[in-house]
């Protein structure tokens, strides 16, 4: 168990906050599936924004368990303060602080993972935000800005002294974006550092990886972010393997057919009909990417404009896959 402020989080495996993935189906897809945090998309501190539709469906977190976590980004202090005041009056229970992300539409407005070049201005902005909340802040980061320049064991001992209560390590500099091998020595590196929970992040994408990650560095737990687009069940999976040594099966194609068909029931009903169904088009691309035919399948998929097109078209895919995987055990 892991504890976060007064939050005791039993499984050690939790969800990154994903731009344009994590919204609140995802979410609780994730959390029935043994996520045991699952982040908010990340959200701008410039509260003028927040009428739009995407930062408005971005603040929405009802019917959600707690902790209820609301990830903001931006890099003013006062702006990040009152950005973590106001989504706490809204329900948000534990503030997570972006400065990890490496998208430049983010770094051209010295957010994410442009700040750590500005550690006086990390300890402002946290210093700032903890200051201004009840509740427990915590923070994602990376190993720095460069290879050249891995500061991560500096922003996490500045982040613990601020008052953060947990952090979230990617394994890569913000230079190397997502190429290349994650490296774990900085993550182990910041666990020796500090004394509040870590979770390691980086290419964790099956339960050994997982087991291995967690050894290696000592960090609390592994936060999931790409493996889990297209396999929710990849946390109980890791949880019931960290915890028995053992490999769970994978769900048979009748359950994850169930489970494709009520996320897409929850984003049609979150998002509307229209946008509805372009979302759900990535997320059965996830799905099926592993699976008999997929591009084909794919392609005929998007294609479709209406929910009940989509729903059937993915009743008959999967009938089909169930009729050749019973053929196959036959021969």
């Amino acid at each position: 168990m892991i504890q976060i402020g007064p939050y005791t989080i039993k499984s050690n495996v939790v969800l990154a906050p994903m731009a344009g993935v994590t919204d609140r189906p995802f979410r609780l897809l994730c959390r029935q599936y043994g996520a045991a945090m699952t982040p908010s998309e990340m959200l701008t501190s410039n509260i003028q924004l927040w009428n739009s539709e995407k930062n408005r469906l971005r603040r929405q977190h009802s019917g959600e368990n707690s902790p209820r976590v609301v990830q903001i980004a931006g890099s003013d202090p006062k702006m990040m303060a009152a950005a973590a005041r106001l989504n706490v009056e809204q329900g948000a229970q534990i503030i997570d602080i972006n400065m990890g992300c490496p998208a430049k539409k983010v770094l051209k407005k010295a957010a994410g993972s442009a700040l750590l070049r500005d550690e006086k201005l990390v300890k402002e902005i946290l210093h700032s935000v903890v200051n201004a909340v009840s509740v427990p802040v915590s923070l994602k980061i990376r190993t720095g800005w460069n290879p050249a320049n891995r500061n991560g064991t500096t922003i996490a001992k500045i982040a613990e002294d601020s008052g953060v209560k947990s952090l979230a390590v990617h394994g890569r500099t913000r230079e190397c974006m997502f190429r290349g091998e994650v490296e774990y020595d900085t993550i182990a590196a910041i666990k020796e550092t500090v004394g509040i929970p870590v979770f390691a992040n980086g290419d964790i994408d099956s339960p050994q990886k997982a087991a291995a990650v967690l050894s290696y560095t000592n960090a609390n737990g592994v936060m999931i972010g790409r493996a889990a687009q297209g396999r929710p069940w990849v946390f109980q999976e890791i949880d019931y393997y960290l915890k028995h040594q053992q490999l769970l099966a994978e769900p048979a194609l009748s359950e994850q057919l169930a489970l494709i068909l009520t996320h897409l029931q929850n984003l049609y009903d979150f998002y509307g009909d229209f946008k509805g169904v372009l979302i759900a088009r990535k997320h059965v691309a996830w799905y099926c990417q592993n699976l008999t035919d997929h591009l084909t399948f794919r392609a005929h998929f998007n294609k479709l404009n209406a929910i009940q097109e989509q729903t059937e078209s993915l009743q008959n895919y999967f009938l089909k896959l169930e009729d050749f995987s019973c053929k196959k055990a036959a021969a």
